[in-house]
């Protein structure tokens, strides 16, 4: 039996690379005769960089930027095709996992760091720019990232602001006339993980600001930086950025990179299976195993585990997924892609120790499943 596993990070646990590997640890300590290959697959959010670097055999350039409050750090990105295309993971240098809880202030972080690692890639004579967008701690409208590009905010009288949604509630105008215009010499393709549009009750600051630290009364104010932010542009001449699918990505960095830059904003997780020549390795197979921490109607929006499914549904190949967190009542939309879908927990527990034991219960799953297989043939 061939058995590709193409898991999606396992979030604040494991990588897709190390779920991908216990998970073929578990199938080949069972009773099964098979052959399994390991191939993680990402969705634009964190990780995704990292993966595409190591499939690609690219090179890593470090250099120093700005965390999301503007404390220098050391982030990484890579040079692939011949050093013609750097690949960026916005969670490098402007990600939530940068700072600790006390930390979150989303009225305060900025993208700024992510704008300097553009820099630094132009300054390696790209010819493109692959942006890996999930994982930020920022819902700045894309700020930060556009003045490391030389693009000043300016308030009523003049005076240049700050890129932090704190002081962009000033915000009255937007100069574009310091914008390094390499960045207009250059294809910038950006992996989205979410579909979200920059403003409203599904927006990014309704829907991410809670998880990067923002109260309601934050979320008000956000909100109403990110809707100046995008009537200049518009005022401007510029594409209207509330209209952007995937444009409240990445706190509004999404629909900045667009509206600004040209960029092109693609799914990501699509986009990634595309890239790696996921489809070779699927056709050679009989089973699919994914998953990732949650697979529920959220995932069908474009998460990773749908992308391979849903690829795997078109070659008539059957798919195991594979979740922590699961909904308690069959999905008919998610059964449509999903032959089976197993829990990953073994035990009731709290969500700490349930994803201290991740590792442990993808290898116990894998060899159930594996053991499962196997009696099947038995038949």
């Amino acid at each position: 039996m061939r058995i590709l596993i193409a898991p999606n990070a396992f979030k604040d646990s494991l990588d897709a690379s190390d779920a991908a590997a216990a998970i073929r640890e578990g199938l080949e300590s069972s009773m099964l005769n098979c052959t399994a290959e390991c191939f993680p697959i990402a969705d634009g959010g964190d990780g995704t960089a990292k993966l595409i670097i190591e499939k690609f055999k690219g090179k890593i350039v470090e250099t120093e930027v700005g965390d999301p409050l503007g404390k220098k750090i050391r982030a990484r990105f890579g040079l692939i095709d011949r050093g013609e295309t750097a690949v960026i993971e916005m969670a490098d240098s402007s990600g939530i996992r940068l700072l600790n809880r006390l930390e979150l202030n989303p009225l305060r972080a900025n993208s700024y760091g992510t704008g300097e690692m553009i820099i630094a890639a132009l300054d390696c004579e790209v010819k493109k720019i692959i942006i890996g967008l999930g994982g930020s701690a920022t819902i700045d409208g894309g700020a930060g990232l556009l003045h490391a590009l030389g693009v000043r905010f300016l308030d009523s009288i003049g005076n240049e602001l700050k890129p932090c949604p704190e002081d962009l509630s000033a915000l009255a105008d937007i100069d574009l006339s310091g914008i390094d215009q390499r960045v207009f010499n250059c294809k910038v393709i950006v992996l989205c993980d979410v579909a979200n549009y920059l403003l409203g009750p599904d927006g990014a600051a309704a829907v991410f600001g809670p998880q990067k630290g923002a109260t309601l009364s934050e979320i008000i104010r956000l909100e109403d930086v990110l809707q100046k932010i995008s009537a200049i542009a518009s005022a401007g001449g510029l594409a209207d950025m509330s209209a952007i699918k995937h444009g409240g990505a990445a706190g509004g960095t999404a629909a900045a990179l667009k509206v600004f830059l040209n960029a092109e904003l693609v799914d990501g997780a699509f986009k990634f299976l595309e890239m790696t020549n996921f489809g070779n390795s699927l056709r050679s197979c009989d089973l699919l195993i994914t998953g990732e921490g949650s697979i529920d109607e959220q995932t069908l929006q474009g998460k990773a585990p749908f992308a391979a499914a849903a690829a795997a549904k078109y070659l008539g190949i059957p798919v195991v997924g594979i979740a922590g967190k699961l909904p308690l009542e069959a999905n008919p939309a998610l059964n449509e892609y999903f032959q089976v879908l197993i829990p990953l927990s073994n035990e009731p527990s709290d969500l700490e120790t349930a994803i201290s034991h991740t590792r442990s219960n993808l290898i116990r799953t894998g060899r159930m499943l594996g053991n499962l297989f196997s009696i099947g043939k038995f038949k």
